[in-house]
């Protein structure tokens, strides 16, 4: 079910009790020389909506929230961005009408790390106000970080930035919007005596082009199969939130 192209009495007809309201977020910034500021988003809608093909009588799909948290991108320009206090606000802001009209689980469905901690803090905001709802949240990547990695070629086996995984999948689902002949790696200058440690470091700080892993082996073909695995994976996880009690 698409919420959005749905007529008010029939979303009344919904069961608050047995649906999930799947609410994608991304953003719209730059993704290095090779691939459109729209990925983040291309991408995570793309998971979602085959996620509510796979379950179209319990999944109630929310429009993809393109305004995300990027202010660690604008040196670079071609960056829409939040700061982090207003994307806060505007993830309870979305969710409160719809827990306030008695939908019981949600899931934010995340493409772009730098709303890990905002949807995390909107979700920590809203749980005192709705102690009896399932409220998660999680980037489709982490949900399927073992598949997407056994798939990985590069060294890299997790979500970097306009990488083998974000550049493949592009390669698969746009490739009208990726410039080839632009691609270059853009390997993490990483040190092992760090590990574990965050580091508040903007983009310009981490990369000269604006990509963080191994484009360069991307391939639509392993795009579809990385694709397929984070739907797979968050399938999983909604049939899961949809079997679990809800809180008391």
């Amino acid at each position: 079910m698409k919420f959005h192209e749905m007529t008010f009495p029939e979303l009344r007809l919904v069961s608050r009790a047995g649906a999930l309201v799947l609410a994608p977020i991304a953003a719209v910034e730059q993704h290095s020389r090779h691939l459109a500021v729209l990925t983040d988003t291309v991408l995570v809608s793309a998971v979602a909506e085959g996620v509510e093909r796979r379950l179209p009588d319990s999944v109630v799909l929310l429009p993809t929230l393109w305004f995300g948290a990027s202010h660690h991108h604008l040196r670079f320009g071609a960056t829409l961005s939040a700061t982090v206090d207003v994307h806060i606000d505007l993830l309870c802001d979305l969710l409160t009408p719809l827990l306030d009209d008695g939908w019981q689980r949600v899931l934010l469905l995340n493409g772009h790390g730098g709303n890990i901690d905002t949807m995390q803090i909107a979700l920590r905001r809203l749980q005192p106000r709705y102690r009896d709802r399932i409220l998660g949240a999680a980037s489709y990547w982490d949900l399927a970080a073992a598949e997407l990695s056994a798939l990985a070629e590069g060294p890299r086996k997790t979500m970097g930035h306009a990488c083998e995984f974000e550049t493949s999948m592009m390669l698969a689902l746009r490739p009208d919007l990726v410039r080839r002949d632009q691609i270059r790696d853009d390997p993490p200058r990483e040190d092992a005596a760090l590990r574990g440690l965050y580091l508040a470091e903007d983009m310009k700080q981490r990369t000269d082009h604006g990509a963080v892993g191994y484009p360069e082996l991307a391939t639509a073909e392993k795009g579809l199969a990385f694709l397929a695995a984070a739907v797979a994976r968050t399938v999983e996880v909604v049939e899961a939130l949809l079997r679990r009690k809800l809180p008391e």
